[in-house]
């Protein structure tokens, strides 16, 4: 049966980026109600001016502040009375130009695994006695990283990789109640954490274009990515992928990834802008200053 969003309190992660905005946007459409959280409380303010205030609820959060993240779930319930789906989506790269694990900095490295995945595994915990309760949905923003080689972005696709793997052991343990738990898988979207990808960056351009063929280099609108997400939670799907010719390198990641290692190892160009990137490796703050980048998004 389809999953009614009418009248459903769902909480979002990394609300102001691209993704997370336009499936607000959705979600309110479909009569769903709304806590919109980011790292800036001014910028789920903007957004929350799209919403009747009675539907929707603006909180600054950083998701790798495990009470904070708690206290957000409590004052939702304060609100709304219940949570019945949480979209753990906020998530964070590198600050605009890409690394090697030998040459980036080791605190920023931690820093993007610290919210991307424990982020993620702050919000689930946080949210799924409640989500259990209502027999609601977690939903996680993993990305086709979790089936590509994460050269020169090592920490950002290791960790979609790990929360991937957290959601679907997540999915199999709520089997015995009514709750599920559901994967996101964003292509490459047109938003502010891919734009080093599409032209923001002249050497991470250049290097996607040696890993990929143009096909899966074009991006999609974040809109196309919220009508899959709202379609996957309509329909409690377990992953949820878009667009949609990644279907196809999913089911096929096994021989995908062993031909892509063997490809990228030995193909000379990509192998001479790994060292360009290395030598051009500028030195990072000592101190991470991200401020509410989201996920693909």
């Amino acid at each position: 049966m389809t999953y009614d969003l009418n009248r459903k309190v769902v909480l979002i992660t990394g609300a102001a980026g691209g993704i997370g905005s336009a499936t607000a946007r959705q979600l309110y459409a479909r009569g769903a109600s709304l806590v919109l959280t980011d790292m800036q409380q001014s910028a789920v303010d903007c957004l929350a001016q799209e919403f009747d205030g009675a539907r929707v609820l603006p909180l600054a959060l950083d998701v790798t502040d495990a009470g904070a993240t708690k206290a957000v779930v409590r004052k939702t319930i304060e609100k709304f009375g219940r949570l019945d789906v949480a979209l753990a989506n906020a998530g964070i790269s590198w600050r605009g130009t890409p690394g090697t694990i030998m040459g980036c900095d080791e605190r920023e490295f931690e820093h993007i695994v610290e919210v991307d995945l424990f982020g993620v595994w702050r919000t689930i915990r946080a949210a799924l006695p409640e989500v259990v309760r209502n027999e609601g949905q977690i939903l996680v923003t993993s990305s086709v990283y979790a089936f590509l080689n994460g050269v020169a972005n090592a920490p950002y696709a290791a960790s979609k990789a790990a929360v991937e793997m957290l959601t679907r052991s997540l999915r199999v343990e709520l089997g015995g109640t009514t709750a599920t738990a559901s994967v996101v898988y964003p292509g490459w979207t047109a938003t502010a954490i891919a734009k080093p990808a599409f032209g923001g960056n002249a050497l991470a351009t250049r290097m996607s274009e040696v890993v990929l063929p143009s096909p899966l280099r074009r991006p999609i609108q974040p809109e196309q990515m919220a009508r899959a997400i709202v379609k996957g939670i309509e329909s409690r799907s377990p992953r949820i992928i878009a667009p949609g010719r990644w279907a196809s390198i999913n089911l096929l990641r096994g021989v995908f990834n062993a031909v892509m290692d063997w490809h990228l190892r030995r193909h000379a160009r990509f192998q001479g802008l790994l060292r360009e990137l290395e030598a051009q490796q500028p030195v990072r703050s000592r101190v991470p200053a991200h401020t509410g980048a989201t996920a693909n998004g």
